[in-house]
């Protein structure tokens, strides 16, 4: 066989691998009562603010519990082992991702839905149109 077929060959091969793995995206949004499979998910849900939030960074900067929400109102608590985010008690709403593991979900990332600083004057602007 030629060397560039051999190249390309490979080449198509990483290709496919590649697509294969990136369809396996965990993309669609899930709770807490579908993530008993133990796969990997991500979780929509909003901070309860009655419970407790546990960081210590002269302890372990990497190490934050919370507890969460999902949108069946399933609350669960949530160990990240990250620092904690900046500015999370004002988010509004929490996009978790991770697995469940027993009652806890460990999670490996966090994006974080805040408000917005333009919320105030879009409503006046829209008051003011009518």
């Amino acid at each position: 066989m030629n060397r560039n077929i051999i190249i390309a060959l490979i080449l198509i091969a990483i290709g496919i691998g590649t697509f294969i793995n990136a369809s396996n995206d965990y993309s669609h949004y899930s709770n807490f009562t579908e993530a008993v499979t133990g796969g990997k998910v991500k979780i929509v849900g909003k901070l309860s603010k009655d419970k407790p939030m546990i960081y210590n960074p002269e302890k372990d900067a990497n190490h934050f519990t919370f507890y969460m929400k999902d949108d069946k109102g399933i609350e669960k608590q949530v160990v990240l082992d990250q620092p904690k985010p900046q500015d999370f008690e004002m988010s509004e709403s929490i996009v978790a991702t991770g697995k469940l593991k027993g009652d806890v979900f460990e999670a490996s990332e966090l994006l974080l839905k805040c408000p917005s600083k333009y919320k105030n004057e879009e409503i006046a602007i829209k008051g003011k149109a009518k």
